[in-house]
């Protein structure tokens, strides 16, 4: 058995980046091997990552990277539980690695991506194992979108909370830019009303019908009004017809007629846009941890 001294313990926090503690336990465990450590450590953050899957996480950030020659790019999403931890360096700088990695490889999906290797070379999945173990939370992978264009792209990141990635031909940087800006202020659900779902617009029609009819209003004005609301609606929620942040009386489609550009599609990222967050008693969320490690140390072997 080799002797488990300091320097070994600081050697395996090296490796893994978990603490002395943790680290001194595993080597105790494995007879001082430091490989056997280090898989057994692995073994552990596996084990916590499954028992932290179920928890919400509704925080996180958005980052965002295109390739030198500025003909890919990719926004990811990363999400944590709390805010804390998203301001945690190594998290900060896991997500960004993720977004570099999708802008550059053909992935399919999260899963895909999850399975590839980092530019570090070590495994998607098993860094983000890792850091769960070492911060305590659950952290998934939640969506992210590539870009390949034959024009140029342009990003614009409002903090690490709200993401864009815009692709458009003609213009400038200057026109990306104010794109990107835009849609970030006015997050329009698409470039145009031809993209709006007909199943949406169904809906929206429908509402605004029954709260014309209550007007008691003759049936051909009740339908020129739910029309206007309509034509309204859509001017709303596509990028074209929305009043230009910077410009207010110049729409964006008259903007890139100007410029004589064309935005050939866009990705907002809106961090844990549409995850429903936890809310309960705070005392008994610390409660519920601290019982949590009480249960996690009397299940270590002695």
């Amino acid at each position: 058995m080799a002797d488990i001294t300091a320097k070994r313990v600081k050697e395996l926090r090296d490796m893994t980046g978990l603490g002395m503690m943790e680290c001194k336990k595993a080597l105790t465990e494995t007879g001082g091997d430091i490989k056997a450590a280090e898989d057994l450590l692995r073994i552990k953050s596996g084990a916590k990552a499954s028992k932290a899957a179920g928890r919400v996480a509704a925080e996180g950030m958005v980052a965002a990277y295109i390739t030198p020659d500025g003909k890919s790019g990719a926004l990811v999403e990363v999400n944590c539980e709390t805010d804390f931890v998203a301001r945690n360096e190594d998290f900060i700088g896991f997500v960004r690695d993720l977004a570099q990695l999708a802008a550059t490889k053909n992935l399919a999906d999260t899963e895909a991506l999850a399975s590839a290797a980092l530019p570090s070379g070590e495994n998607v999945d098993a860094f983000r194992e890792a850091l769960v173990m070492r911060l305590g939370e659950n952290i998934s992978l939640r969506r992210f979108a590539r870009h390949v264009t034959q024009g140029h792209l342009a990003s614009y990141l409002h903090g690490a909370k709200i993401g864009v990635m815009v692709d458009y031909t003609g213009g400038d940087q200057t026109l990306g830019k104010d794109l990107a800006m835009h849609i970030a202020a006015s997050k329009p659900i698409c470039v145009s009303t031809e993209q709006v779902s007909p199943e949406l617009l169904a809906r929206e029609r429908q509402i605004y019908t029954a709260q014309a009819a209550e007007s008691g209003k003759p049936a051909d004005i009740v339908t020129k009004m739910v029309d206007g609301r309509v034509v309204k609606y859509l001017a709303e929620v596509t990028l074209l017809g929305q009043p230009f942040v910077k410009n207010p009386d110049q729409t964006v489609e008259k903007l890139l007629t100007a410029k004589s550009a064309k935005v050939n599609g866009f990705t907002l990222f809106i961090v844990g846009e549409g995850i429903e967050k936890k809310t309960g008693d705070f005392a008994a969320e610390v409660m519920a941890q601290v019982n949590q490690a009480k249960e996690d140390n009397t299940s270590q072997p002695n």
